[in-house]
């Protein structure tokens, strides 16, 4: 473990990507600031479906970090697959990307570093006191403490802000294959009651991950109800051992308390269907480094609130389709009759439109549900 500083400004609990971009956002804005990550050095993966869309890459970028010098794959929209229904719209001017955890992990460890932040790795924090933390035994006195240390996170439960948490689970499974993607698009195939996500990250390689209500579903068994993507993955070696991990929609009435502020999925998440895990995190660094330097921390609750409000409904939304097969049906099948909505409804998703305009794009869905035309 590198050495320990004494005091800091910041002290971030958790070294993932919630917690490093917290850490480069407020090094951006010349804090001070120390890392702790409770793994041993090298980088963390996670299951996930691996796809950066342009507003996760765009908020990637007011942190100062470039995704592009990554190795990654550039992805051009999302196509949905599913009831005999194949529809997809493009991101329009701009592209996504797939990208390995491991590689953003490591690019993100890479830009911290060169700002000067302190990482500690198989640091383990043990106490939090009002203007210090204790880490394994000896104490750093910091003005301000961040919680990025997941979805089960000690920080919250240490601040008290566990109190009124609503969680609703999913369950989600992944690897990779050795295969050539087959097209630019994140496909996502709609099945009853799961979704199976694939996302090239290489030129040789994708990413295939479902995600169901199940927790003992995983892909072998997932992948038989899709016969079509299973026959096309079959030839392809697969590169990496199947890893899970929990999906929730977890809602905090409140993100912080005194000096202490909860980031990513410590502080509440939406379900991975949104593909907004990580844009959310990114914004997030954003605004709390934005309160701390201004002086008025409880700025930060309601910029969180602000920044959550739009995946929330989208993922509501999608949710929707999950677990109600006939709407699923129908809605697939308006999709395929009017791409153009289906855009509409991505670009609102992405923020490049705003969410007034989505009433338009519900309504014409809805007659085409409807009047099938």
């Amino acid at each position: 473990m590198a050495a320990v500083p004494g005091e800091t400004d910041l002290f971030v609990v958790g070294g993932g990507p919630a917690g490093l971009a917290a850490a480069i956002a407020a090094r951006n804005k010349g804090l001070r600031v120390v890392v702790a990550e409770s793994a041993r050095e090298g980088p963390i993966d996670k299951a996930c479906g691996e796809g950066l869309m342009p507003d996760s890459l765009a908020a990637l970028s007011r942190l100062g970090v470039g995704a592009g010098a990554c190795p990654g794959y550039p992805v051009a929209g999302i196509r949905f697959l599913g009831e005999g229904h194949s529809v997809e719209a493009r991101f329009g001017g701009c592209c996504g990307l797939g990208i390995r955890r491991t590689a953003l992990h490591q690019l993100l460890v890479r830009h911290a570093l060169d700002r000067g932040v302190s990482i500690l790795w198989g640091a383990t924090v043990r106490r939090l006191a009002h203007d210090a933390v204790e880490l394994d035994g000896r104490g750093i006195r910091c003005r301000w403490i961040a919680g990025a240390d997941g979805g089960n996170s000690t920080v919250r439960r240490w601040a008290g802000l566990d109190a009124g948490m609503c969680e609703k689970r999913r369950y989600g499974f992944r690897r990779h294959y050795a295969l050539e993607p087959w097209a630019e698009f994140m496909e996502i195939h709609w099945g009853e009651s799961c979704q199976v996500y694939v996302t090239p990250v290489a030129e040789k390689e994708v990413c295939v991950a479902v995600i169901s209500r199940d927790p003992k579903l995983r892909l072998d068994e997932t992948l038989s109800r899709f016969p079509d993507l299973s026959a096309r993955l079959a030839p392809a070696p697969v590169t990496t051992r199947e890893r899970g991990a929990v999906s929730a929609t977890r809602t905090l009435p409140r993100v912080c308390t005194n000096n202490v502020f909860l980031i990513g999925d410590a502080s509440g998440s939406v379900d991975a269907i949104t593909g907004q895990g990580l844009c959310l995190a990114f914004e997030q660094a954003a605004a709390l480094a934005d309160a701390l330097v201004r002086g008025e921390p409880h700025l930060y609750q309601d910029a969180h609130n602000r920044i959550r409000r739009r995946p929330a409904l989208m993922a509501g939304l999608m949710l929707l389709l999950d677990n109600r097969g006939w709407l699923r049906r129908r809605t697939l099948s308006a999709f395929a009759l009017r791409p153009a909505v289906f855009g509409q409804m991505l670009a609102t998703h992405l923020g490049f439109v705003p969410v007034t305009r989505l009433a338009g794009s519900m309504m014409a869905l809805g007659w085409t549900m409807v009047f099938g035309v």
